[in-house]
């Protein structure tokens, strides 16, 4: 355990109004500080008064929750006090917070808005221009409800700053105020979390009151949390990952957390110096980002880096949890930051399915599946064999081992289904099975079984710690210049997860030009409703696609070729590194120093498993 001073006993509902407020009446905890951000503190007693005005704000805005008039907010913001004083708002109120994406762009970002039937949307001054592109779209957001956060100071804001207003209708900061009286249920949705689909709009998954007091209940236990342990909120709080694995932990524990607007592997080590960060929760290529910055400034001196990151007496830093990063990326997060454990889970917002790594479980597992419902099923539904593992590591029955990580059970677990989309709920849980869209396979050591994580099915593409729609890619990128049909899917990374590539069939007369296509994907994250995670990492041109007798694309044959030379000598493949302007040829050279990376990353497996 990590805090030397024990949790407080904490009698509330599960509701996380009724659990803000005990933290901020209790003798104990009020007036430790709780958020943190740069030079900004809160204590959980400011915490909870800052809560209280958003919530008063909110339902003087938009009235009491009810059928015709939904208590729904959104929100377009990245990491600030104000973002979880608005989610405390909500809690409050008995109202929903709706968690954009950032990166949404266009007619992407309206859809999402309105499908939502959101009656307000709070904006980051910095994504303002983003919202201002969509306005007139927005179905539910009357004008004088869409307010802008501060955040940068560069223009005037009028009747639209978010602060003001709170402060010209409700109180000034600082403010203490009796809560308001509205009925909040456990089972009443908190927090809508959005991945992509497979077709459409991405999917907003409903997170009630419960499902998140049991979530940080659960990882502050795995984790030993107390009240002197302090997060590090560097991934985005729109997303579970972040507010499953780092808030709700924290609140949970009488702990602290520090907030960085968006994650800098360069500040990674700073901060956690100058906050005395005691955990983080993570995805795995930013893992792979802060490892390279410290190498980068230490000029890859490991005894430098033991001894002024590791050994620096500032660093606290004991527990690291999240999911994506590579074996070999874990044993250097480990050593150079000097932690006691990096906690690699699975599992994803609908949190049906949960595995937790620990230190003694099998080197590049997710961790114990300990839910004897949880079963690895093929395309026919039935349940695969134990992978059959030889003594070099080599899996023997890798076709037969792997398939679809499910859950067979008359319920879904914490999985409460998605907002305003019952074609989606039909589909991801069906005849009495809840389908992840995951690949994996059990091994099995002394009786328990243990969870492999192999990547997404054909339908979706997993980066960054991040699932979207392979298809919505594909038909955004089937606008690209002289292109006739286009066909994306995700490939292995040597990091984590999967990289992004796209199958181009080129219109007649015409070829593929790499500059032309690259600028035009850029234009899509600008100005269109691409996110930047979905820019192709790889392409491949091809004469002509495979079909399906029902005259779909089969996409499985090029996943499994992706873009091994060895499979595919003569094919025109682009791809893009990281900084690159344009795409370029990937040579027999490129391939093979790219399969070097796989082989130092111990994932040698995942990209020649075809």
């Amino acid at each position: 355990m990590s805090s030397s001073t024990p949790k407080p006993q904490i009698d509330a509902a599960p509701t996380i109004g009724a659990q803000i407020e005990a933290r901020a009446n209790h003798p104990e905890v009020g007036d430790r500080v709780f958020l943190i951000q740069h030079e900004r503190q809160w204590t959980y007693r400011q915490y909870r008064d800052e809560s209280v005005r958003a919530a008063h704000f909110l339902l003087g805005r938009l009235g009491p929750h009810r059928d015709g008039a939904p208590g729904h907010v959104a929100m377009l913001l990245e990491n600030h006090l104000e973002l979880l004083a608005l989610y405390g708002g909500c809690a409050y109120a008995g109202f929903s917070l709706f968690g954009v994406n950032t990166g949404l762009r266009g007619d992407t970002l309206a859809g999402v808005i309105n499908q939502a039937q959101a009656r307000m949307l709070v904006v980051d001054e910095r994504l303002l221009d983003e919202a201002e592109r969509v306005l007139e779209r927005l179905e539910h957001v009357k004008p004088e409800n869409l307010l802008v956060l501060r955040t940068e100071g560069a223009r005037d804001l009028g009747a639209r700053d978010y602060l003001a207003a709170i402060t010209s209708e409700i109180a000034p900061p600082g403010k203490s105020l009796e809560a308001p009286s509205a009925p909040v249920d456990p089972s009443r949705n908190l927090m809508t979390i959005y991945t992509s689909g497979t077709t459409g709009l991405p999917k907003g998954i409903l997170n009630n009151h419960l499902k998140f007091f049991l979530i940080g209940k659960a990882v502050s236990g795995n984790l030993g949390l107390g009240p002197d342990d302090r997060g590090y909120a560097c991934m985005p709080l729109f997303h579970s990952n972040a507010m499953f694995l780092g808030f709700h932990p924290a609140l949970e524990a009488c702990a602290s957390m520090a907030i960085r607007e968006r994650f800098s592997a360069s500040s990674f080590v700073p901060d956690v110096l100058a906050h005395g960060v005691t955990y983080w929760n993570y995805v795995g290529e930013p893992v792979h980002y802060v490892l390279g910055a410290i190498e980068k400034q230490y000029g890859g001196d490991e005894a430098r880096i033991l001894a002024e990151v590791a050994g620096d007496p500032r660093n606290q830093l004991r527990y690291a949890v999240g999911n994506g990063a590579a074996p070999p990326d874990i044993d250097r997060f480990t050593r150079w930051l000097g932690l006691e454990d990096m906690y690699e889970l699975y599992g994803s917002t609908e949190a049906a399915i949960s595995t937790f790594r620990k230190k003694t479980d099998p080197r590049g597992s997710v961790g114990e599946v300990t839910d004897a419902n949880v079963k690895i099923l093929d395309a026919s539904g039935r349940e695969c064999p134990p992978a059959d593992v030889a003594s070099d590591g080599k899996i023997r029955n890798y076709e037969e081992a792997v398939g679809e990580i499910c859950r067979v059970a008359a319920d879904t677990g914490l999985f409460q289904g998605y907002y305003g989309n019952p074609d989606a709920n039909a589909s991801k849980y069906r005849d009495g099975v809840y389908h992840s869209g995951d690949l994996g396979h059990i091994v099995v050591r002394e009786g328990r079984r243990f969870l492999f994580f192999d990547g997404r099915t054909d339908d979706w593409i997993r980066k960054d710690g991040e699932n979207f729609s392979a298809a919505q890619v594909g038909r955004l990128l089937q606008e690209g210049p002289n292109v006739a049909l286009a066909a994306a899917y995700g490939v292995p990374c040597a990091v984590s997860d999967e990289l992004v590539m796209v199958a181009l069939k080129m219109r007649p007369g015409t070829e593929f030009e790499p500059q032309a296509f690259f600028d035009f994907c850029e234009s899509q994250v600008v100005r269109g409703g691409m996110d930047r995670k979905w820019f192709p990492d790889f392409v491949r041109v091809v004469e002509e696609f495979e079909f399906t007798q029902t005259q779909k694309i089969l996409v499985r044959h090029l996943k499994s070729a992706h873009f091994s030379r060895r499979l595919l000598p003569d094919a025109a493949i682009f791809w893009r590194e990281r900084g690159d302007t344009t795409f370029k040829p990937l040579t027999q050279a490129d391939y093979g120093r790219l399969r070097e990376r796989f082989e130092r990353a111990e994932r040698l497996h995942i990209l020649e498993r075809e």
